[in-house]
């Protein structure tokens, strides 16, 4: 007997997740993208990582038929940003800066850190598909800019309280 979803969704609610905004372009070339917190590494040989998609993601056709796709990983002041893209709306870029990475994937400026992916596999995961990508090129910020990750847990954003490694504080 399966656990139903409302009682499943508080179990996973409790394990803390990374906030990214996950990118992409249209078959016209139209940046594309949402707010995901199912975000995995896979493998470092070769450097994988999957990404979970809802089949009902107003972009989710975008990444059905992309090459590639980047994941931007949040700062802990950039909850807007993680609301703007979890908006049920095509025209998220609209007044939103970005730059395309080397495979033309939306880039966010100021994120924690990106990851660009060439699409490597889709596995169907219920109500989602699970997109696995090899990592082709990413950009982390450096340490000394003081930001953390902005986490989900429970339902809420929340953000580390204590020191990160290497914080001058």
């Amino acid at each position: 007997m399966a656990l139903d979803p409302n009682g499943f969704r508080k179990v996973i609610g409790s394990l803390a997740a990374g906030v990214t905004v996950v990118t992409t372009r249209d078959q016209q070339g139209e940046p594309r993208g949402l707010t995901a917190t199912a975000v995995c590494s896979v493998s470092l040989t070769p450097p994988l990582l999957l990404v979970c998609i809802d089949h009902k993601a107003d972009c989710y056709e975008a990444f059905q038929d992309a090459e590639a796709f980047a994941v931007n990983l949040l700062r802990d002041d950039q909850e807007a940003l993680s609301h703007h893209f979890a908006r049920k709306d095509a025209q998220k870029f609209e007044g939103i800066a970005y730059r395309p990475g080397v495979t033309g994937a939306p880039i966010l400026p100021g994120v924690l850190a990106h990851v660009e992916c060439r699409v490597q596999a889709r596995h169907p995961g219920g109500d989602h598909t699970i997109f696995v990508g090899e990592a082709v090129d990413s950009g982390v910020a450096p340490l000394e800019d003081g930001r953390s990750p902005l986490l989900h847990f429970r339902g809420a954003y929340t953000r580390l309280e204590s020191r990160l490694p290497g914080d001058p504080s």
